[in-house]
């Protein structure tokens, strides 16, 4: 099996490369309105967003930093097909403004402006990102009533294009080959996930008015990579319109989809190339440690004699699992990977037990 994953350089806010009805799922993390790590971005869209933090007037700042993401988001509408996914993650702000401060709901303006243009509002997905400060409290302190709760999470906010639901061929084995184990579905489809961690995205050292490492926000791994498995089947293809540091087109070689990303910044596609050196061992990895997990709460279960029943034995490994659904499982690995015009072509084959 072959996939492809192209970059393109542009505004997502035009996305002239990319055709009507063309990808399954958009998994994305756009800037945040109202971090002041983004007021540059979003002043350089609009001069006005700078204007309004000058003048103190944060309201103004934030409607119109959100509709620049409008104008991305109408064009997700295009692009998505219907029936097809949109998982935004995105986190609140915190800020004064003119000596006030206050929460800026991102999360509520970005759930209005998905319904609003006809998409469905799934059940979303808390994600806490815990800090290193020792410090937990703002405001006054231990002394109330003046404190403000921390911020330690974010959203994964999903939207599904249109009212149906994908339709698939009966025993489609792009389907069923994509499944994921039951115990991964009771984990993955939490509406609150407290085992994923925070990270840095280190980039290769630049020269010192270069601000990328600043403005990488990337998430981890390990949210793009569930959300593609839980939303996508093989032969799907994945749409970033956020591209930056490309975590979700990695996530994407690993689980064996297509791709598309779009980044304003060239710079970040040729930090990328580092990143695909790795891919194949790393997608090995990621494959085995699905499937050495899965094993490992096999044998828990045998040990509990009130727990889970692996009644089906999985058609590709020598394992039991716990449903039907589970049998015809087949993880992918990425064993190449060769450059093409705008980005990579990786060529995947089965994940086969005891090999190197």
């Amino acid at each position: 099996m072959e996939t492809t994953h192209r970059v393109f350089v542009g505004d997502s806010r035009t996305l002239e490369t990319i055709d009507d009805d063309s990808v399954e799922l958009v998994v994305t993390s756009p800037p945040y309105p109202m971090i002041e790590m983004w007021d540059d971005l979003f002043t350089e869209l609009d001069p006005d967003i700078g204007a309004a933090l000058d003048d103190g007037d944060g309201r103004r700042a934030f409607d119109a930093m959100h509709a620049q993401l409008d104008r991305v988001w109408d064009e997700l509408e295009r692009v998505l097909v219907d029936g097809g996914i949109a998982c935004i993650n995105v986190g609140d702000a915190t800020r004064s403004v003119d000596g006030s401060f206050r929460v800026f709901p991102n999360h509520a303006r970005v759930l209005e402006a998905f319904e609003t243009r006809g998409f469905d509002p799934l059940p979303d997905v808390l994600w806490r990102k815990p800090t290193n400060s020792a410090a937990k409290f703002m405001g006054s302190g231990t002394l109330p009533p003046n404190a403000y709760v921390t911020l330690e999470h974010e959203f994964i906010l999903l939207f599904r294009n249109g009212g149906d639901s994908r339709e698939f061929e009966p025993g489609a084995d792009r389907r069923y080959e994509a499944a994921y184990f039951w115990e991964e579905r009771n984990r993955w489809f939490s509406d609150v996930w407290t085992d994923i961690q925070g990270e840095l995205q280190a980039l290769p050292e630049t020269d010192a008015s270069d601000d990328r490492r600043e403005r990488s926000a990337a998430y981890p791994f390990e949210i793009p990579y569930r959300l593609i498995s839980m939303y996508s089947t093989y032969g799907d293809t994945v749409f970033d319109p956020f591209w930056g540091t490309g975590t979700t087109t990695l996530a994407a070689m690993c689980a064996g989809r297509h791709s598309l990303g779009n980044e304003l910044e060239p710079a970040f596609l040729d930090d990328f190339e580092d990143r695909v050196e790795n891919v194949p061992s790393f997608s090995r990895s990621v494959a085995r440690t699905r499937l050495e997990r899965h094993r490992e709460f096999v044998e828990r279960q045998q040990h509990q004699p009130d727990g889970t029943t692996c009644s089906y034995d999985a058609v590709h490994y020598e394992t039991p699992v716990v449903t039907k659904m589970e049998r015809e499982l087949l993880l992918r690995e990425v064993t190449g990977i060769e450059s093409i015009e705008n980005g990579y072509r990786a060529v995947h084959e089965p994940v086969v037990p005891g090999e190197n």
